[in-house]
């Protein structure tokens, strides 16, 4: 898609989308699903004076019911409708975008990732200035995904000797197995922050019910992610008032719409913060939002590449209001940490020595 106008140096004069396949260490198990290999979309968006920006979209089918197909359909029939305006406009943009994309959005999240990126790159300036005014370190915790025992033991060995300090559990497929492995979690990792991420696997008196058991083991909960299936709103209360522990809504808070009810409701402690999700623009009205109720915050995402991760550091760099940093899937997609000069081996982003944009460019192959 080329213009023949190039008067306005903001102008989008070219927009393509690509698939991306790459291979995992291990596979990424969830309560819900898992991914072995890492299939995602990436997008650019070319400016009039030459700035070049990039988005990805992370498809979870087996958590949103998104396609690859959809996706890049959605990305490229948006392509057109991108021509000659002028990525300055970007807030009416995404305006136009949430209603063309409705049911697609992590296609919204990387046209609004490669719209920011280019207009920053062509401002040379980095992304996280758009908002914030200092580029603090960010220390991301890992997630020890659903596995055997003995594979859970060897991983989180692994990364508390890489230095990781803060530990996320998956669980939630075998509820007996859960506390083996929590209990060997914690066991290595000491006095490391401990969150349990059940990706709806409990109902809400199991959940409980393996809250007491881990306090009768003298193992303390830092906050536990979205235990219950997403509609049951109450069970996510009861577990939080029955245990006095942190609830985290990260399913349940699929959409702006839905996070705003939970926080007005009172129904959870924390929100899960994900670009695809909701794209760039709502997370930092959500963030708005969840500050005003005293609702804690996490920045997480799907299984995404550095691309993806490192616009979401931009985000959490640039508000500077999120109590927890979640995101690792870089160390789970091969040889992917040492393409990222931002992000150092024991999960700490570092986005003070970014010029200008998001900082990654990812290959087109």
């Amino acid at each position: 898609m080329k213009l023949k106008n190039k008067n306005n140096p903001f102008s989008i004069t070219n927009v393509s989308a690509w698939p991306l396949k790459a291979a995992l260490n291990q596979p990424f198990r969830i309560a819900t699903g898992e991914h072995a290999v890492v299939e995602n979309v990436f997008l650019s968006i070319t400016l009039a004076d030459g700035s070049t920006g990039f988005g990805e979209a992370a498809v979870a089918t087996h958590i949103t019911g998104e396609t690859i197909e959809q996706t890049l359909q959605n990305l490229q029939s948006s392509a057109s409708w991108l021509e000659g305006k002028a990525a300055t406009d970007y807030l009416t943009i995404s305006t136009h975008l949430h209603e063309r994309l409705v049911g697609n959005h992590c296609a919204l999240a990387a046209l609004e990732m490669a719209l920011l990126d280019a207009l920053t790159r062509s401002l040379r300036l980095p992304l996280w200035r758009l908002w914030g005014s200092q580029a603090k370190p960010l220390h991301s915790d890992v997630t020890i995904v659903i596995a055997s025992l003995e594979e859970t033991q060897e991983k989180t060995k692994q990364f508390y000797e890489q230095g990781f300090r803060s530990f996320k559990i998956k669980i939630g497929s075998d509820h007996d197995l859960d506390v083996q492995r929590i209990q060997a979690v914690k066991k290595i990792i000491k006095k490391a922050p401990l969150l349990l991420d059940g990706n709806q696997g409990y109902s809400a008196p199991e959940a409980i019910k393996l809250i007491k058991i881990l306090k009768r083991h003298g193992i303390g909960v830092d906050l536990f992610e979205q235990p219950v299936p997403r509609d049951d709103w109450e069970g996510l209360q009861k577990i939080g008032r029955d245990t006095g522990i942190c609830i985290c809504a990260d399913e349940s808070a699929s959409s702006t719409e839905t996070a705003l009810l939970l926080m007005k409701k009172k129904m959870v402690g924390a929100i899960n913060i994900k670009l695809m999700k909701t794209g760039l623009i709502d997370a930092l009205e959500i963030s708005r939002w969840a500050r005003a109720y005293g609702i804690k915050l996490m920045i997480g995402g799907m299984v995404e590449s550095n691309l993806a991760m490192m616009a979401s550091a931009h985000v959490a760099t640039a508000l500077g209001c999120f109590d927890f940093i979640d995101l690792d899937t870089p160390f789970f997609i091969k040889k992917e940490v040492a393409r990222n000069p931002f992000l150092s081996r024991n999960g700490i982003y570092d986005l003070s020595n970014v010029k200008a944009g998001i900082g990654i460019v990812p290959k087109k192959k």
